[in-house]
């Protein structure tokens, strides 16, 4: 249970989720507003959490031992970002940070998010269904189709998507993903939440809160994306950028359409047995009275 960013006087109940979730909250040292207010939105869920200082983009200098810069190049077809890496790095941090604790899932937020009111009741039907996924996430910043797969809440329900979603607010992950995120994704040869959302390349499962409990919008004026314009390279993006996202593209919707149909076939094939079961029992011929005692003779 992390404690020691979240002060008693704002605590005044710790959900039992905190007791198997680490909580991570990304926030640079220069945006003590947005720790503040998420300080806060937790509180109100009873959610301690430890937070991990973000590493500021306006400090780093290329080249990075961390960044491949050509192949950053060759698949995103842009100049490299130093906040971007900064937000990248941040987010292996956290991994790290988790895997060196002894707890079982993290939830890794950045201080940009809104929550709804059922937040926590979320968290606590994901974990009863951790068997179903390596990655859960709970934000996006596109609105592409979930597909629902099985019942979390009354509300909600663990979904898949078949297309590329971009954001990474806010996610749980288990150690599996954990050790992939801080090993496999370095170096960095794409922006987070691109390379986050190929998970299915090293066989983790991924899938979706839908609808989703999380808003990446509480904060529109995005550090990451303040000029974004300038690191385009426009007509002189490598050729092999297209031929990359395609392979991507049909690659993910492949591996989770299998993943979807299995998941499918495996709920109807439960149903069909348990609806057969009952069909039996109401098949049954009531159970015959015990013969009475043999009558005595007079």
């Amino acid at each position: 249970m992390n404690m020691r960013a979240a002060p008693a006087a704002l605590m005044p109940a710790i959900h039992p989720v905190s007791l198997q979730v680490n909580t991570y909250l990304i926030n640079l040292d220069r945006a003590p507003l947005r720790r503040f207010r998420m300080e806060r939105l937790l509180a109100g869920f009873g959610l301690a959490y430890e937070r991990v200082a973000a590493i500021d983009g306006a400090g780093l200098s290329l080249p990075h031992p961390d960044f491949d810069e050509a192949s950053y190049v060759s698949r995103h077809g842009r100049r490299p970002n130093p906040f971007e890496i900064g937000c990248y790095l941040s987010h292996v941090q956290c991994a790290r940070r988790f895997l060196g604790s002894n707890g079982e899932f993290a939830l890794i937020l950045e201080d940009d998010l809104d929550f709804d009111d059922d937040f926590a009741e979320v968290l606590d039907a994901a974990l009863r269904h951790q068997a179903e996924w390596d990655i859960l996430r709970l934000s996006t910043v596109n609105s592409g189709r979930k597909y629902r797969v099985e019942p979390l809440t009354g509300a909600r329900s663990l979904a898949i998507a078949l297309t590329r979603e971009k954001g990474s607010g806010a996610y749980l992950i288990n150690r599996k993903a954990a050790g992939w995120i801080a090993g496999v994704l370095l170096p960095m040869r794409l922006p987070y939440d691109l390379a986050f959302d190929l998970e299915f390349d090293d066989g983790l499962r991924a899938c979706f809160v839908d609808p989703l409990p999380v808003s990446q919008r509480a904060d529109p004026c995005s550090q990451i994306q303040a000029g974004l314009s300038a690191y385009r390279l426009g007509r002189r993006r490598p050729w092999s950028v297209l031929p990359f996202r395609a392979a991507a593209e049909i690659r993910r919707f492949v591996t989770r359409f299998i993943r979807l149909a299995a998941w499918r076939l495996r709920i109807s094939r439960a149903s069909v047995g348990r609806r057969s079961k009952r069909e039996g029992r109401d098949d049954c011929p009531p159970a015959q009275s015990r013969p009475n005692a043999a009558r005595r003779s007079p």
